[in-house]
């Protein structure tokens, strides 16, 4: 389902984009610059001109300036037009040997040159990409416990230490805060609220975004301890020479093992969970302006450093929810001791990450593990389930009565399924009980409420059936992002329901799974032929990067449990599209490639960073999975943002569907203008999908479960 991500500049007004100059003849080759797996011939690149090119020819040419392949120029695939121009698109399919950097050179009506890209094995080609994804989630880090590199010099809000925790107030149809006797109405509760990642560009920390992240991050160190966990190697591979992206980053760590920053999440999600009263706390800090407090600033009303807020302007009375971030509680207490039921989506995923760290953990930390698999269990039985079927507001865009709990305002992130959460939920939670019964003590925490993973895996088995239901038989399917994760909890179901020996009598078996997984994937395969990229969603669509990312790793997921290698070349031509094999011929993750975006809206990476790739020496955000092409292209500022391009030039909008103006039916624009929230903002979900997309192609198969 589109999303419709609120950004650092929701306020700002929106303008079109003048399109750039430029010639009635041109052409361009559009290459996946994140490189050719040498196991997987033929390669597939592409051809974009203005003009026909019948009788073209082209060649691939070696580092050495040797040509080691040449042929016509392939069939014309389809067009991508603009109001302007029409690209006729072609194949330019080759075959090497590989273990070398290349280009390819057309000659015909209209001459054209690739970026240089590599040919090589998985290791070599993504290890470094996975590298630059671990140092975006560590410059991501808030609170004291921070990470020193040449983005971050200091420790950011500390005051989150002593967060007041309030009630979460009313919203006008502006989604303005509506209170009138107050600014916020105190919970009179006082929380450690500090550490966690920001959300994206802004200092927002939410439990939406960071529960789903963490779980992705434990399944992927689970799964592929040799690329994220603890046996991946202490100097990974080096790109080869003269490609421009890096694995080998000045102050970034030397090994790609995750298991510290997933820890680091999973402490701030702890934090969040108050267990002596069943108190969930959502959200640290607030993006919303007042409606009658009006001079009170909000994160969205600034542009800084984090470490400037605990001081913001003096904390005068204005500044006041800059240097005390509030803390905002789901629901309190219940009276009576009677705790309140939790959104059903979050205590999915929550459940899911407290699990997965139990199943990594529980035996050199024990005393950490205990309580999160307890967490876990209180927070999944607290799931407030009585939710209607939500099918009908999945793509409707609203929300009358019902709605799930996500991030202050629903809006910002209008998650509308949940059964997909549970069903992660139960099955990480089967998978902690059977890996515990299945040691040599076979013990389990003494105060478990559950302790059958049967249990669990009927749950799982029963929320599977429900989305089944709900979402594919009626249309509605989606691949894996931050709003629906039933790409990921299905496979997941697949591989526990295996271990239990596939038993009947549940409202689903492996058979039942595999087909739904499969008929997920075929909507992205059919999307997929009707465009001239091969991509498997609408480029309109928005995230989409995480999508991309997403498809590729469901599609691993397919040939893993199929063995069909069609899938795989999916896979691979779905990571192509958001690494340079599309319209606009840029990889949409920071420094990931030979075009990437240079002008993010992130406020450390335009405060401390380049502004134009890696010039200087000054630092980027490596591996920030941004929003990429979208419906349309924002603008705006607020002070103390350093414009990015200075010229504001748009050197993409040539390539534009559409002029940029705000929810075209058009094609997809892409704008590279830290102005532009919806196509160059990075984030933690975001990002999420892009290590599991790395760690599949270099594994090619998840480790065995216990």
């Amino acid at each position: 389902m589109p999303p419709r991500r609120f950004s650092c500049l929701y306020f700002a007004l929106l303008a079109l984009m003048a399109p750039a100059a430029h010639a009635t003849k041109s052409a361009y080759v559009r290459v996946n610059q994140a490189g050719y797996e040498t196991a997987n011939p033929p390669f597939q690149a592409y051809l974009m001109s203005t003009i026909p090119e019948s009788g073209a020819t082209f060649s691939v040419i070696n580092s050495k300036g040797a040509t080691v392949y040449s042929a016509s120029v392939g069939p014309l695939l389809g067009t991508w037009s603009n109001k302007k121009l029409q690209y006729d698109v072609y194949s330019l399919n080759f075959t090497v040997t590989g273990g070398d950097v290349y280009t390819i050179s057309v000659s015909g009506p209209v001459a054209a040159s690739s970026p240089k890209f590599a040919v090589d094995t998985p290791d070599v080609l993504y290890s470094g990409l996975l590298l630059n994804t671990l140092w975006f989630y560590e410059t991501e880090r808030d609170g004291p416990d921070y990470i020193p590199n040449a983005l971050r010099t200091a420790p950011g809000h500390l005051n989150d230490e002593k967060a007041t925790v309030y009630d979460t107030p009313r919203l006008n149809s502006n989604d303005l805060i509506n209170t009138t006797a107050t600014p916020l109405t105190s919970a009179d509760a006082v929380i450690n609220g500090s550490g966690g990642w920001w959300d994206a560009g802004d200092y927002m920390k939410y439990v939406e975004t960071t529960s789903y992240a963490v779980a992705l991050m434990e399944i992927g160190i689970r799964d592929f301890p040799h690329q994220m966990g603890p046996f991946a190697p202490v100097n990974p591979p080096a790109p080869p020479a003269s490609v421009s992206y890096s694995g080998s980053v000045v102050g970034a760590p030397l090994s790609s093992n995750f298991s510290d920053e997933a820890r680091f999440g999973l402490k701030w999600l702890m934090k969040m969970w108050d267990d002596s009263s069943k108190t969930l706390y959502y959200q640290v800090d607030n993006s919303q302006d007042w409606n009658h407090f009006k001079n009170l600033e909000t994160e969205y009303d600034i542009w800084t450093l984090p470490q400037a807020a605990d001081d913001y302007e003096g904390c005068t009375p204005d500044y006041f929810y800059i240097c005390y971030r509030p803390v905002f509680v789901s629901a309190p207490a219940g009276s009576g001791g009677k705790a309140e039921k939790i959104s059903p989506n979050l205590a999915g995923r929550l459940a899911a990450a407290f699990a997965e760290y139990y199943q990594l953990y529980r035996i050199v930390n024990p005393h950490l593990a205990d309580k999160a698999l307890r967490y876990a269990e209180e927070i999944f039985a607290l799931a407030d389930t009585s939710l209607a079927d939500p099918a009908a507001s999945v793509y409707g865009g609203t929300c009358s009565s019902g709605c799930l709990l996500t991030i202050l305002p629903f809006d910002g992130y209008p998650e509308n399924v949940w059964d997909d959460d549970m069903e992660l939920g139960a099955t990480e939670l089967y998978f902690a009980l059977h890996s515990s019964l299945q040691s040599a003590n076979g013990e389990l925490p003494a105060d478990l409420p559950v302790s059958d993973p049967m249990h669990y895996l009927s749950e799982a088995a029963h929320h599977a059936h429900n989305y089944i239901t709900k979402i594919y038989n009626k249309g509605y399917e989606d691949t894996l992002n931050l709003y629906d994760v039933s790409g990921l909890a299905h496979f997941e179901l697949y591989r526990a329901l295996g271990l239990a020996g596939n038993p009947s009598g549940l409202p689903v078996n492996q058979s039942t799974i595999l087909t739904a997984l499969k008929n997920q994937i075929n909507v992205a395969i059919t999307q997929a032929g009707t465009d001239v990229w091969g991509f498997g969603v609408p480029w309109q669509n928005g995230d989409t990067t995480s999508h991309g990312a997403g498809l590729s790793v469901m599609a691993s997921e397919l040939y893993y449990l199929t063995g069909d290698s069609s899938y795989d070349t999916y896979s691979q031509r779905w990571l192509a599209n958001i690494l340079g094999a599309n319209s606009w011929g840029s990889s949409f993750i920071v420094g990931d490639g030979s075009t990437f975006p240079n002008c993010i809206q992130h406020q450390v990476a335009n405060l401390a960073g380049a502004l134009d790739g890696t010039s200087g020496g000054t630092p980027i955000l490596w591996g920030a999975a941004s929003e990429g092409p979208a419906s349309a292209a924002t603008s705006g500022v607020v002070s103390g943002m350093i414009l990015c391009p200075a010229n504001g030039v748009d050197t993409f909008a040539v390539f534009n569907g559409n002029d940029g103006a705000y929810n075209s039916s058009e094609l997809a624009v892409y704008r590279d203008n830290m102005q532009s929230y919806s196509t160059t903002e990075p984030a933690i979900d975001l990002t999420a999908t892009s290590f599991l997309m790395w760690s599949w192609r270099m594994a090619g198969r998840p480790a065995e479960l216990p």
